[in-house]
């Protein structure tokens, strides 16, 4: 592989997630990054000029890069989340494109689970929203590190500073009620490309980066749990080859923490200890591996481990109950049934749980908790308490974002019918 490829493959990934209000030119936003930054081919361009021509609209239509389903483009809004692919010199970024309406809340919640930073597009024109406060509840209970509000269509308020600085202010009077280490702001127009990979030769009153610059740069390796060692078991590997006969090694993906060859390890939920023997991965043996690497771990004695099982460090244990308390958002047209059975699915783990109790439902749109309305159904947030048939080993989820979180399967049908965090 050539030095050029392998540095490709080292640069860092950042996912970002955008939402906004139904207009608020999150798909222009999009078309623009991706278009100034030049990472789309002529022929994509081509294509779109020709579906601008065809809608009718007088100049290249940038949001219809993103708005990949056909059925979008026609009505010009977004429905699912498209997930798009574009790198700089300095990293490579996922975004996930999530839809601005209400009744699509779950599928915003999908698009940013595993988003480093979310953009929340402010229209110049309208101010704070509730829209506003409901993206940017979502971000803060997903525990999304860093949130840059881009003041957008800043083009249709003459670049006014004044109209900038009100809204910001009007967002730092709610980020109180947030849980979000880091909020930044960017007056931008997606349509002109103000601000957004380009300095804005029109907003000379703001000094800080452009939209492009900051995502380049925002510093994400320290929000990894580099702490707790967590290791869900996820395929028992047994060559039986000539080669490896009596190799046993369990394979997964480091959820946080790293690990070295000699620390001591318990095996959950058994409780047996043993240390590290090797640390597998490809043809390459490793002294130390950490998050989010996947791995192939041996130990120095034979235990009984299987999928679903847990490695952690014996001196930094996670709490282990059958008990657990969560915020869900519910994805399915049937509401929850209190007392309802479900499956749970934790890591690797799987049990199956009752909801014992509806502690409150959240009403996004206020940021308040409703306690005398507690029918949860789809694009719903609520606290539920589960009870589930054996133990869990949890972290809460803003200490980490992948053992504190679970979804429920309903055994029925299959389906996924919530994402849950653990409080």
């Amino acid at each position: 592989m050539s030095d050029k490829n392998s540095g490709y493959l080292d640069m860092e990934l950042l996912r970002f997630t955008t939402a906004g209000s139904v207009d608020d030119g999150k798909s222009t936003l999009i078309g623009r990054l991706l278009y100034d930054s030049k990472a789309i081919f002529e022929d994509q361009m081509e294509a779109i000029e020709r579906a601008s021509e065809r809608i009718g609209n007088e100049e290249v239509n940038l949001a219809l890069l993103t708005d990949g389903l056909k059925a979008e483009r026609e009505q010009g809004i977004t429905i699912d989340v498209a997930y798009r692919y574009f790198a700089t010199p300095k990293r490579k970024f996922i975004i996930a494109d999530t839809p601005g309406h209400i009744q699509y809340t779950r599928n915003m919640v999908t698009g940013a689970s595993t988003a480093n930073v979310a953009i929340i597009l402010v229209d110049a024109r309208h101010g704070v929203l509730e829209q506003t406060l409901r993206h940017s509840y979502i971000a803060s209970l997903l525990q999304i590190p860093h949130i840059i509000f881009c003041v957008n269509k800043m083009d249709l308020v003459d670049y006014s500073e004044e109209t900038f600085e009100k809204i910001k202010n009007d967002i730092d009077g709610i980020s109180s009620k947030l849980d979000v280490k880091d909020i930044r702001f960017v007056p931008i127009s997606a349509l002109n490309g103000d601000n957004v990979v380009e300095r804005s030769e029109k907003m000379e009153w703001y000094d800080g980066p452009t939209l492009l610059h900051l995502l380049e740069n925002i510093h994400i390796s320290s929000d990894i749990n580099h702490q707790d060692f967590r290791f869900p078991v996820q395929y028992v590997v047994r060559p039986q080859t000539a080669e490896f006969p009596d190799y046993r090694g369990y394979g997964g993906r480091i959820a946080s923490g790293a690990v070295k060859v000699g620390d001591p390890i318990t095996v959950l939920p058994s409780g047996f200890t043993s240390k590290v023997k090797t640390i597998d991965f490809f043809e390459d043996t490793l002294e130390e591996a950490f998050a989010p690497q996947s791995v192939t771990v041996t130990l120095e004695d034979e235990i009984d481990i299987s999928r679903g099982d847990m490695l952690v460090k014996s001196d930094n244990l996670p709490q282990t109950t059958q008990d657990i308390d969560l915020m869900v958002c519910w994805f399915n047209e049937r509401k929850v049934i209190p007392r309802g059975k479900y499956v749970i699915r934790h890591t690797s783990a799987e049990a199956r749980c009752m909801v014992t109790n509806i502690h409150y439902k959240m009403n996004i749109n206020t940021l308040e908790k409703n306690e005398e309305d507690k029918e949860v159904g789809m694009n719903d947030i609520a606290k539920l308490t589960l009870r589930v048939t054996k133990p869990l080993h949890i972290d809460t989820y803003n200490q980490n974002r992948i053992t504190g979180s679970v979804i429920l399967v309903d055994e029925g049908t299959n389906e996924t019918v919530a994402a849950g965090m653990i409080r």
